[in-house]
């Protein structure tokens, strides 16, 4: 076993750093200027587009998931440990200027995250009470091939849905009892199992019987909590060291172009941790977000590619830039830190701000993003898993399968899981990025419609028919968007 974790870590750094960061770099350069930096120049509309309201039925029903639903669910799966670990794993590698990198990499990067996410709105087809979508989808309906869908679904099912959850449970469990023993409470074992059996209980009750409609509850109410509790307790550890903040912000931008570094060979691995980190983190181009962001129901696809590009600002720029300041306004030096290893090095910063409180308080955040992550990582499976069937048996075996998945997690270590999740994202994320530029074009077209609607002072609404070279387009017929068409005339009345 611990040659396999052994060979396949061997493989994963040398991937990203001679594939993964020079074709993740051209996909986002050119996705950038296919949109006209539309992840910038769109900004305000970003903010607009995530309060449209989703359609309702005759029974006042909402026909789909709504556009900040759709958000809340991505974001509950993009902030996970992640955001905590990942982010003091990256400034452990690389320093501060790291974080500079993980900034410019969601920058560029949102540009995937729009394209993926358009393109996951157009092809989406209806599934009872939602719509479902995704990349498995958009190889289909827009490449024309089943069959490459069917083993994209098939690798990210197992390699990203499952590994992931099992990862975020194990996360779970580790931050709650070490925080547990850092106050001298309970025992480890008996912790442990409790732990496991809640967090059982809890995905079983919401996924198996809920699904994705309970999945968006559940996320639209913790999202903005665990992100507002996080964003206070950073705010309070950089008031309590806030003579540090200034050489802070400077060493982020000095590191980043360190020249001293580039001749010693450190400024390499500095931008792998930051691009890396970053990526894993706001998950922009990996594939994952866009079977999330088509069971939206909007008016025109650009505005659910609009809303996750937002995401990406939300989990890199906020949140990940939360743990940034809380570890780099503590330690001067991060590199030489006693802890430093994953979130030890959040958890003794705030610890040392706030003593046993500041592990207990990130014990308990860290249960929070990784719970919801838990809950959007089996979104993300599901939308794969009904590519192959959409018998309400086969969800309900898929979650089962994730909620067993979540016991396993939590009780046992997960090296192995790790070292298969870090290369195969590497693989998804290639895949994705390829297919994404190949069909980009339509995304390009979908926005040049929805900016002509815009100067003309219009509320977008797309249909097939405004298109017709769009080809094999389902969900965006007159009569499936009639209700925006509607609301749209009342406004200019």
């Amino acid at each position: 076993m611990d040659a396999l974790v052994d060979t396949l870590e061997a493989v994963e750094d040398p991937a990203w750093q001679w594939v993964g960061i020079p074709v993740i770099t051209i996909a986002a350069l050119y996705l950038t200027f296919g949109t006209r930096v539309v992840q910038l120049r769109h900004l305000p509309n970003m903010f607009r587009s995530i309060t449209q309201r989703a359609q309702r039925d005759d029974g006042g029903r909402t026909r789909s998931l709504s556009a900040f639903q759709a958000f809340a669910v991505t974001a509950s799966a993009r902030v996970g440990t992640g955001n905590i670990a990942g982010v003091s794993g990256a400034i452990a590698m690389g320093g501060a200027g790291a974080v500079f990198w993980m900034w410019v990499m969601a920058l560029f990067t949102a540009s995937a995250s729009f394209v993926e996410s358009t393109l996951a709105q157009l092809y989406k087809t209806r599934r009872f009470d939602t719509f479902k979508g995704g990349p498995a989808y958009y190889i289909q309906r827009g490449l024309g091939s089943r069959k490459a869908g069917m083993v994209f679904a098939v690798l990210f099912i197992f390699c990203f849905a499952l590994s992931f959850t099992s990862l975020q449970a194990n996360t779970i469990v580790d931050t709650v009892t070490g925080a547990a023993a850092t106050a001298e409470m309970g025992d480890e074992a008996t912790l442990t199992w409790a732990l496991a059996i809640i967090l059982v209980l809890l995905t079983g009750t919401v996924v198996i019987f809920g699904g994705l409609r309970k999945v968006a509850q559940v996320a639209q109410n913790v999202v903005p909590l665990m992100a507002t509790l996080y964003l206070v307790l950073g705010i309070l550890v950089v008031i309590i060291n806030i003579d540090q903040l200034p050489a802070v912000i400077s060493s982020i931008f000095s590191e980043a172009f360190d020249f001293g570094a580039i001749a010693g060979g450190a400024f390499g691995a500095m931008i792998v941790a930051g691009v890396q980190r970053g990526m894993l983190s706001n998950e922009a181009g990996m594939g994952s977000v866009p079977n999330v962001a088509a069971t939206a129901d909007v008016s025109h696809p650009v505005k659910q590619g609009l809303v996750q590009t937002l995401g990406v600002y939300f989990d890199t720029w906020l949140i990940c830039s939360i743990t940034s300041f809380i570890i780099l306004v503590t330690y001067a030096d991060p590199m030489e830190a006693d802890a430093n290893v994953g979130a030890e090095l959040t958890q003794s910063a705030l610890e040392q701000a706030f003593g046993v409180f500041g592990a207990i308080a990130l014990a308990a955040i860290i249960f929070l993003v990784a719970f919801t992550s838990i809950l959007g990582n089996y979104s993300y499976g599901e939308a794969n898993v009904l590519f192959f069937s959409s018998s309400e048996t086969v969800r309900k075996t898929f979650a089962v399968v994730l909620t067993a998945v979540v016991f396993i997690g939590a009780t046992i270590a997960v090296d192995l899981a790790w070292a298969i999740a870090g290369v195969a994202m590497i693989i998804i994320a290639l895949f994705n990025l390829v297919v994404i530029c190949i069909l980009s074009p339509k995304a390009f077209k979908l926005l040049r419609h929805y900016e002509d609607q815009r100067r003309q002072g219009l509320q977008p609404v797309f249909t097939d028919t405004d298109l017709p070279e769009l080809k094999n387009v389902e969900c965006w017929g007159r009569e499936d968007v009639q209700y925006y068409v509607d609301e749209r005339s009342a406004a200019r009345t």
